[in-house]
């Protein structure tokens, strides 16, 4: 089994800066994918960045150029992060992280809260 446990969730002012990480415990495995999804009040959960073994990365429009996502598979580790600079308003929501293994399906983290305001 695999779980994916985040950190680095808080309050934030406009402009301010937050790094989330993500590690995966349990089952070692090489995961295809790992990325961030994000959920505000009211609203559908949405991909924020995504990142393949490859190194090949996706952003979502809104988040590019402010965010960079990173990830660190070593010998027994696996972890994703989210440098999250220039933080908006908008980008107040529960994180998620996510990772990707073939022939198993998605896992999901249980989330940590990012609010921005002054």
């Amino acid at each position: 089994q695999v779980q994916l446990m985040e950190s680095g969730g808080g309050l934030v002012q406009p402009g301010g800066s937050l790094r989330l990480s993500c590690a995966a415990s349990g089952r070692i495995t090489s995961f295809g994918a790992m990325g961030w999804y994000r959920q505000a009040p009211g609203k559908e959960r949405e991909l924020v960045a995504r990142i393949f073994n490859v190194g090949s990365t996706n952003y979502a429009g809104s988040v590019k150029g402010r965010f960079t996502i990173s990830r660190e598979n070593a010998k027994n580790t696996n972890m994703v992060y989210l440098q999250m600079n220039s933080l908006k308003p908008e980008d107040t929501a529960v994180y998620y992280c996510y990772a990707y293994e073939s022939g198993y399906g998605d896992y999901w983290g249980k989330g940590t809260l990012v609010t921005v305001s002054s």
